[in-house]
């Protein structure tokens, strides 16, 4: 089964094209199939008639390449409020924002942090957590995502 930055360099070209940034990519287990999520998002934001026009040019795309050995459901998608965080770039943009994370493996014991993102440093994520500051090597990040501000 491809990795998702692999489905992300083959899909990337196309949605640029189509003048969206992709955002990411994310394989979630449904059943005995996949979701495969694609975020895309402009300056403006993102409508259905968005998706859909990314979704049609990114499902013939994967048609032909065959990237999944398992059968999937295409969702493309708005990053929304609580946006996923994917990329060290996204890490330096939204320093200062409260985020969320989640480690594949613990770190001191523990797997998730809330926080104040203050940004990179080498190839660690820092957060201020509960007064504390903390490493997370990018790496090692599950999952991601902005805490809205409401």
């Amino acid at each position: 089964m491809w990795g998702d930055e692999r489905i992300s360099k083959l899909v990337e070209p196309v949605v640029t094209a189509l003048g969206y940034e992709l955002v990411g990519v994310e394989r979630l287990s449904i059943g005995k199939g996949v979701l495969l999520r694609i975020y895309i998002d402009t300056p403006l934001g993102v409508t259905v008639d968005d998706c859909e026009r990314v979704s049609h040019q990114v499902s013939a795309l994967l048609d032909v390449e065959e990237p999944m050995a398992s059968p999937y459901t295409l969702e493309i998608s708005s990053p929304g409020l609580d946006r996923p965080l994917f990329t060290e770039e996204h890490f330096k943009r939204f320093a200062g924002a409260e985020v969320s994370i989640t480690l594949s493996e613990p770190l001191n014991g523990r797997r998730r942090f809330k926080g104040l993102l203050r940004g990179m440093r080498g190839n660690c994520v820092v957060i201020l957590a509960e007064g504390e500051e903390f490493e997370l090597p990018l790496e090692g990040i599950r999952k991601a995502r902005l805490i809205p501000e409401l």
